[in-house]
């Protein structure tokens, strides 16, 4: 199981939202890529970047502090927030990333992801934003009125490398993974499923980790890791 520890910029700063409302929004640190070297460092292989401003923009914001981040680390990093032409993919696979993710997008213009990623191979990620059963969108202030699997089933067979599954109910709430909600997906399709929101302790990983049906190929860690709750050694044994 890959371990993508996060780093949600807004105005510039790495910091932690609770459950997307960007008025809760914490500082950690105001540098982003000194935060990504620290991940980095820890041993983590991936990087998962998020622009906060651009998800409820609609467009790129902290493209900045995403340079920066991307000049600082020798890791992967997979970026979303404000991602919605073929150009601003584009533009980002070209300055270094490794993978992009695309949330509204995908329910607002599917046929973009399917042809990115005929474009782009194993490099569009689809982020499946779960709220109360349902996807959330712009920046998770608008309810879709889709449910995941609807959403996901969208994509497979097309390209799509992987589908990052937030439970946004739990995001940045210490409450623990709702393993259930992310087994589920992973059963329903066949394009691997990373889960995001809630992680609160090892115990999580290793709950994933336990899942009976298809493998869940990944976790996103947010607020545990910057509250100290989890530590990069920690995670990553329970991963491996």
């Amino acid at each position: 199981m890959i371990l993508y520890p996060a780093i949600d910029l807004k105005d510039g700063q790495c910091v932690r939202v609770l459950r997307g409302d960007l008025s809760t929004a914490t500082i950690f640190n105001s540098s982003p890529a000194d935060q990504a070297e620290v991940w980095m460092k820890a041993g983590f292989r991936w990087l998962h970047v998020v622009d906060l401003n651009g998800s409820v923009a609609g467009h790129v914001v902290n493209g900045d502090a995403v340079e920066a981040i991307l000049k600082a680390v020798s890791i992967p990093v997979q970026l979303g927030g404000g991602i919605r032409s073929l150009a601003n993919i584009e533009q980002w696979i070209k300055h270094g990333v490794s993978r992009v993710i695309l949330g509204t997008a995908a329910v607002r213009d599917p046929a973009l992801v399917k042809t990115a990623a005929r474009l782009w191979p194993e490099q569009i990620a689809v982020s499946v934003d779960v709220r109360g059963g349902r996807v959330a969108v712009e920046g998770w202030t608008e309810d879709s009125g889709l449910d995941a699997v609807t959403v996901a089933k969208r994509f497979e067979d097309v390209g799509v490398c992987s589908l990052i599954v937030t439970d946004i109910d739990r995001d940045g709430a210490l409450l623990g993974f709702n393993v259930e909600v992310f087994g589920a997906l992973a059963d329903a399709v066949r394009i691997p499923v990373i889960a995001a929101g809630g992680l609160a302790s090892v115990r999580d990983i290793e709950r994933l980790a336990a899942w009976e049906g298809a493998p869940i190929s990944g976790a996103v860690l947010g607020k545990a890791l910057y509250a100290g709750t989890i530590t990069p050694a920690e995670a990553l044994a329970a991963a491996a």
